[in-house]
């Protein structure tokens, strides 16, 4: 195992010191492993916060800011976070208007940000509602979730759902987008190697050179299938067809496309994995509105890909296209 790391233990806190240096515009609780907007609680809006494990990068952290999430715990390396946490980032990033907690459907995620919840209600009165995410259509359960996963789609309901947010509509108004954007988006993923946890110090599974895994998660779980290696046409076929049967992406104001890079996959890959998708998608009679290319919910330095899709309206897309200024997407400020 060859890493950029001093002592396994350290990972994380090492790195949060890294994005406070890197991003001085944002807020890091090293004790509680949390990263604030610099300007929380934002008065007069909706705190959106999410959270996970560590080692999916730039997830969640990196969409701290304007236009996406107010607050994201940190959790160990593909570990979730604690419902203490998750509680002081709660009262963190009220204003009086309510909280959202943005949840992938991971079972110790799901747990503890209900407990998070209960315990908001219950000692603070804040206004809680949970979304839960789970777009994933390769498996119905696995080693981590009871039904989907919550994968690709994180990405774009936070994204949105903060565009929602930063207009200053309600909480309700703002979980109902939410709810939306997982309820028209799908997605499926694929590994070309595993991944290493630092504190394991070994892959997390064998993967011969000659096979890939299709339909794996973003913890290295296993797939639908171990298939031969394949080109990445072969590969966007696999995945698509998956997609599209799950649900009609035809007609309407077209798709969000967003091909999504698992930590080791350059970007010149990932490109030539986006216009296989394009090409599928124009036979298929499904409208590309806008796209999104690059590693944005990672598995350490897993090498592979995921492809999501997300059914848009004039409303969604007015809310992707709104400013958003975070580490990892920024644009229109």
């Amino acid at each position: 195992m060859k890493k950029l790391i001093n002592d396994p233990a350290d990972v994380v806190p090492e790195a949060l010191r890294g994005v406070a240096a890197a991003h001085p515009e944002l807020r890091v609780d090293h004790q509680r492993k949390i990263i604030y907007r610099g300007d929380a609680p934002a008065q007069g809006k909706v705190g959106l916060i999410s959270g996970g494990g560590s080692g999916h990068e730039p997830l969640h952290g990196g969409f701290v800011g304007t236009g996406m999430l107010d607050a994201a715990c940190v959790g160990e390396v593909f570990t979730s976070p604690v419902p203490d946490q998750m509680l002081e980032a709660t009262r963190g990033v009220d204003s009086g208007a309510g909280v959202l907690h943005i949840v992938k459907n991971y079972t110790g995620d799901v747990l503890n940000f209900e407990m998070a919840a209960e315990l908001a209600a219950a000692e603070t009165g804040i206004d809680v509602v949970s979304v839960v995410t789970d777009d994933d259509v390769a498996v119905q359960d696995s080693l981590y979730t009871a039904g989907r996963r919550g994968v690709g789609v994180a990405v774009l309901l936070e994204k949105i759902a903060g565009a929602a947010a930063e207009e200053g509509r309600s909480l309700s108004e703002v979980a109902e987008v939410a709810r939306r954007v997982n309820a028209h988006g799908r997605s499926m993923g694929m590994a070309l190697t595993s991944c290493a946890v630092p504190a394991a110090g070994k892959p997390t599974f064998d993967l011969p050179e000659t096979e890939m895994e299709v339909g794996i998660g973003i913890h290295g779980e296993p797939g639908r299938q171990r298939l031969p290696l394949a080109s990445a046409r072969q590969v966007a076929e696999y995945l698509l067809d998956s997609i599209l049967v799950d649900l009609d992406f035809a007609g309407g104001d077209g798709v969000i496309a967003f091909v999504n890079g698992m930590g080791g996959t350059p970007l010149l890959e990932l490109y030539v994995m986006y216009h296989e998708v394009v090409t599928i998608l124009e036979k298929a009679g499904v409208r590309v509105a806008r796209s999104l290319v690059g590693p944005y919910i990672t598995s350490l330095e897993m090498a592979g890909c995921s492809v999501t899709l997300l059914k848009v309206d004039d409303e969604l897309l007015r809310l992707w296209d709104a400013p958003v200024r975070t580490p990892a997407l920024r644009w229109g400020l």
